[in-house]
C-alpha cells in the first residue's frame, strides 16, 4: 500500500511540476508572438535572432526560432548526453511548437497595438516572468542557454558575458536590417530583460528572517514547528540596558507564514521585541538546496 500511494504520490508532483513549465512556457510565448514578432524587437537569444532571420528570409519568426531550437536540442544531445536536462527539453520544443501553433489559431500582419513602447513593455514583462518561472522549476527555455550550457561544459569562456556580447550583436544587426528606431528599442528590451527577469525571481522568493526577543521561547518555538512546520534556533542574551536574561529566537519563513508568525507572537508575548527582514536568497531544508 506504501508503495502505491508512494507511487500516486510521485505521479501527482510530475503532474504539479509539468503543469507549471507548461503554464510558464505560455506565457512567454504569448509574449513573444503577440508582442516581440509584430514588432520586430530583436534582444533575447534565439526568438531576437529569429526576428532579424526572419526578415531576410521568406519564412516566420516562429519557423525560424523552431528551426533553431531543434538544431539546438540536437547539439545538446550530441555535447551533453545525460546531464541534458529532461525540462529544458520539454519547455524547448513547447516554446517551438507553440510558438507555430499561434501563427494558425491568431495570425497577426501587424503590432497588436498602436504604442511601441507599450507593446515592448509586454515584450519584455511576460516572457520575463516566463523564464523566472522556469528558472524556479529549475528549467529554461532552451535556445541559447543549450549554448551557455555546452560552453561550460567545454570551454572557460565567461558564459554570460559571451551570451550578453551576443544578444547585443543580434541588437546590433536589427538597427542595419529594421532601422535606427527598432534598434533602439531592442536596445532598451535587452536592457531592462535582466532587470525584470531578476526582480520577478527575487519576488518569488521572498521570504522573512526573524530575530525575536523574547521572555519565554516554548510556546513560540512549539508554534514555529508544529503549526508552520519550520524550524528555529534559540540563543540567549542578556539586554544592555536591563541586565534582563533574554531568549532570542532566530527563523526563516515566507511570507503569508511571517504574517501568522506575527500575529502570534503578539497576541501571547506583547512585549517581544521582533527584528523582521526581507531577503531573496536562503539556502537550506525547506528552501535553496
Amino acid at each position: 500500500m506504501s508503495d502505491k500511494n508512494s507511487l500516486l504520490q510521485t505521479i501527482k508532483n510530475n503532474f504539479i511540476e509539468y503543469l507549471i513549465l507548461t503554464v510558464s512556457t505560455l506565457i512567454l510565448v504569448l509574449g513573444v508572438y503577440l508582442f516581440k514578432f509584430p514588432n520586430n524587437f530583436s534582444f533575447g537569444g534565439v526568438t531576437g535572432l529569429a526576428v532579424v532571420l526572419a526578415e531576410v528570409s521568406p519564412i516566420s519568426p516562429s519557423t525560424v526560432t523552431l528551426i533553431i531550437n531543434m538544431s539546438l536540442l540536437v547539439l545538446g544531445f550530441i555535447f551533453l548526453g545525460k546531464d541534458f536536462g529532461v525540462k529544458t527539453i520539454y519547455v524547448s520544443i513547447l516554446t517551438s511548437v507553440a510558438l507555430s501553433a499561434m501563427e494558425f489559431i491568431y495570425p497577426m500582419s501587424g503590432p497588436l497595438t498602436s504604442e511601441p513602447l507599450l507593446d515592448l513593455l509586454f515584450a519584455v514583462f511576460l516572457p520575463a516572468l516566463g523564464s523566472a518561472m522556469l528558472f524556479q522549476r529549475g528549467a529554461s527555455s532552451g535556445g541559447t542557454d543549450i549554448i551557455a550550457m555546452i560552453m561550460k561544459k567545454y570551454t572557460s569562456i565567461n558564459i554570460g558575458t559571451g551570451l550578453f556580447l551576443s544578444d547585443i550583436a543580434i541588437a546590433v544587426a536589427a538597427c542595419f536590417v529594421f532601422g535606427m528606431e527598432i534598434g533602439l528599442f531592442s536596445f532598451l528590451g535587452l536592457s531592462l530583460k535582466s532587470l525584470v527577469v531578476d526582480k520577478v525571481i527575487e519576488s518569488m522568493n521572498l521570504c522573512k528572517y526573524f530575530n525575536v526577543v523574547c521572555d519565554d521561547p516554548k510556546p513560540i518555538c512549539e508554534y514555529i514547528t508544529n503549526e508552520l512546520h519550520r524550524g528555529a534556533t534559540v540563543c540567549r542574551g542578556e539586554g544592555a540596558y536591563s541586565n534582563d536574561t533574554k531568549s532570542v529566537i532566530i527563523t526563516a519563513l515566507k511570507r503569508k507564514q511571517a504574517v501568522q508568525l506575527r500575529n502570534f507572537v503578539k497576541s501571547i508575548e506583547p512585549n517581544a521585541f521582533m527584528l523582521i527582514s526581507s531577503t531573496s536568497e536562503i539556502v537550506g531544508n525547506g528552501f535553496q538546496s
